[in-house]
């Protein structure tokens, strides 16, 4: 990790998650993003259209040398929260919590409602995958996910669902132990399906590991777990090495910055201009 790097996470470990009521964003922009294998990253830069493609027509990710990197939500959340010239992204569903502001985006707030109606485009579904048939005991807790009780959890906490006329979920006591494992995205609202799903049917043990989507799939692949989480369509290579996705929710990702930075939103272009390190200062942006 760079000096710099390591003093950004220094500061925002230290300072607190409220920022001071006049700390106004000014001069240079210090961008923050995800770690390689973030599904949040990967539809972030898709979306945005900091990936970009070659001469040779490859894909490839434009986020400036100069971003600061974090390896799940809650340090992006702490590191925006406690520097004023910060500027980062995340779940829209994590943000409940979160000491941030979101940014509107091309004139639209970052709500769920916005992505139903369409008006909010910077949104990825939630896929869980798995390879081969699932056990009982990981079917039945996907089927409770995928129920009307289940869907009802993820509007609670601030998704979209999928399947709004799901069907109620036929409880039985299956009994076995179910490892869900991958995005640190999806893991917040796995943990509330968990505790949704263990109060109709107590007989079950899940368990929930955070990583990232990368880690999920190639977990889900292995073998390591009966369900891989990630926060981003699932990738060639993933599909031909025998997965099956399984979206179970919507969610928006949220462009976050300090709540005392007195911007209200941006554009998709100027998102993609901070990230790709064409627009390096808040003034720019005024």
């Amino acid at each position: 990790m760079s000096m710099k790097k390591l003093a950004a996470v220094v500061l925002a470990m230290s300072v607190s998650c409220a920022a001071p009521a006049f700390a106004v964003a000014k001069g240079g922009i210090d961008v923050i993003s995800r770690e390689e294998g973030s599904g949040t990253r990967g539809a972030f830069i898709e979306l945005f259209g900091v990936e970009q493609k070659d001469t040779d027509g490859k894909k490839v990710d434009m986020t400036t040398d100069n971003a600061d990197i974090t390896n799940s939500t809650s340090v992006m959340m702490t590191m925006v929260a406690g520097n004023p010239n910060a500027i980062g992204y995340a779940s829209m569903g994590s943000l409940k919590k979160a000491d941030v502001k979101a940014l509107a985006i091309s004139g639209a707030a970052a709500t769920a409602e916005n992505i139903r109606k369409g008006d909010y485009k910077i949104a990825r579904p939630f896929n869980v995958a798995a390879k081969g048939q699932l056990r009982p005991a990981a079917q039945a807790f996907l089927n409770f996910v995928m129920s009307a009780q289940g869907q009802k959890v993820i509007v609670d906490n601030g998704y979209v669902a999928v399947n709004e006329k799901a069907a109620p979920f036929a409880a039985k006591r299956v009994a076995g132990k179910v490892v869900a494992a991958g995005s640190s995205s999806i893991a917040p609202i796995m943990e509330k399906l968990k505790e949704a799903y263990l109060l109709v049917n107590p007989a079950a043990e899940i368990e929930v590991q955070t990583s990232d989507s990368t880690t999920g799939m190639t977990s889900a692949i292995s073998g390591i777990c009966d369900l891989g989480m990630a926060s981003r369509g699932l990738k060639e290579s993933e599909l031909k090495a025998g997965l099956t996705p399984v979206a179970i929710a919507m969610d928006g990702i949220a462009v976050i910055v300090n709540k005392g930075n007195e911007l209200k939103g941006l554009t998709v272009e100027q998102v993609r201009d901070i990230y790709t390190g064409k627009i390096e200062n808040w003034e720019t942006l005024k």
